[in-house]
């Protein structure tokens, strides 16, 4: 669902224009991580239990899939890629899925999943990759330090994410590839684990990719956070039984991008209704200071208040 500007047709195509420019004037360098090669994964059956014997079995076929991607990479003089995956398949991380083909996909799991009566997912945004999939598992280490002992944290790299120096990153369309992933990962933790609290946690263009799967989703809470929008009208056009948070900190250049989406005959340009705004109607955290790339910073009030959302702590507006 599309947010139309007002306007003329070239008072439009200059806002689409400036969306994208925005987008991508904070990032700077660009890197091809898709040109590394890796193999096919082997097909794995669905997880239909969520015990300590049947998530060994999966983390070790994750585990198998990243040491053959790990081969391939030296083969091909990627070393840089051969070392980060050396890293990940170190035998004390758990692996529920791994793709190191197109930029790379991989779910990591932070904590004891069968016996994690709070489940927080978070979905990176654009830029992420296996090159750069530090930054997401540091964010999800933090946020694994402010819970308890019986949450767990999940890292989703499921999805192609877009460059953050492409045009693709101020369009829906890598998000629209993402939906039906999402929706399937959120359905599989249900059914393995019906009694778990399900929270998403979706920053930047991550965002998009929750409010777009978000109808009729069976999670508690939806926290979208360092959003230009999240490919909706409203946090109302998200359809489900989840509580709709939203959180900015002060320094977030987000905040100063135009928020809007525009459909042109061939494409749609923009992300949408900005989510903190009033007009949105989702309920708004503290976020504090801090920029961009601080939500999930040690210490910082946008870390504490995200956590008390994904414990079922945060009784008024966090």
């Amino acid at each position: 669902m599309a947010t139309r500007s007002r306007g003329s047709r070239p008072h439009r195509i200059l806002s689409a224009a400036l969306i994208a420019a925005a987008l991508a004037g904070p990032v700077t360098g660009t890197t091809r991580p898709e040109a590394v090669p890796a193999p096919v994964p082997a097909p794995v059956p669905p997880l239909t239990a969520a015990t300590p014997a049947a998530l060994a079995q999966r983390y070790a076929a994750g585990r198998a899939e990243i040491q053959a991607a790990a081969r391939m990479a030296v083969r091909y003089g990627h070393h840089w890629r051969a070392a980060r995956l050396d890293e990940m398949a170190d035998p004390a991380r758990h692996f529920l899925s791994f793709d190191g083909r197109d930029g790379g996909r991989a779910v990591e799991v932070l904590g004891e999943l069968s016996r994690a009566e709070r489940i927080a997912v978070l979905v990176p945004g654009a830029g992420i990759n296996l090159d750069k999939y530090g930054l997401l598992r540091g964010r999800s280490l933090r946020l694994k330090a402010a819970l308890d002992d019986r949450s767990a944290v999940i890292a989703w790299l499921g999805y192609a994410t877009p460059s953050s120096v492409s045009l693709r990153v101020a369009t829906p369309d890598a998000a629209d590839v993402a939906v039906p992933r999402l929706r399937a990962f959120v359905a599989r933790l249900r059914a393995v684990l019906p009694g778990a609290r399900l929270t998403l946690l979706c920053h930047s263009y991550g965002s998009v990719v929750c409010g777009r799967a978000a109808p009729g989703l069976d999670v508690a809470d939806i926290v979208l956070f360092g959003s230009a929008g999240a490919g909706v009208a409203d946090a109302a056009a998200m359809r489900g039984p989840a509580e709709v948070w939203a959180g900015r900190t002060a320094g977030d250049w987000v905040g100063r991008l135009p928020h809007a989406s525009i459909e042109l005959s061939y494409v749609t340009v923009g992300l949408g209704a900005d989510p903190v705004s009033p007009e949105f109607g989702a309920r708004i955290f503290d976020a504090g200071g801090g920029g961009h790339s601080d939500y999930l910073a040690s210490g910082s009030r946008a870390l504490a208040s995200i956590a008390r959302i994904a414990s079922g702590q945060a009784d008024g507006d966090a």
